[in-house]
């Protein structure tokens, strides 16, 4: 599992690539989280690169979009690869969270 953030103004983009499952999961979460912790309250994900999700992976993006709403925050996910944009709309997350085609939508998103 791979992860790389860079801040771009006013909003953090974290990249994912490999597999997200519960072998990582809890590394992936807490550093998500500690970006929300810090006082980022606009995050976009970029899964290009992300090869597979477990629903370990899945109740992170759960878990952090909570967070954000609480902190009236938003969180956007953008460029995901076929295969796993099925399983977010096989398992209903499309419904609940942003998923947007590109970065840039997914920027856009969360600055609204």
């Amino acid at each position: 599992m791979g992860m790389q953030f860079d801040q771009l103004d006013d909003l953090v983009c974290a990249r994912l690539s490999g597999r997200l499952d519960s072998n990582n999961a809890a590394v992936v979460e807490q550093a998500l989280l500690e970006r929300i912790q810090e006082g980022h309250s606009r995050l976009v994900i970029d899964l290009t690169d992300l090869n597979y999700i477990s629903s370990a992976g899945l109740r992170v993006f759960l878990l952090v979009a909570k967070r954000l709403r609480q902190q009236q925050g938003k969180l956007s996910l953008c460029n995901m690869p076929r295969t796993i944009k099925q399983v977010f709309e096989i398992s209903g997350f499309t419904a609940i969270l942003k998923v947007c085609d590109n970065f840039d939508n997914a920027c856009a998103a969360v600055r609204q």
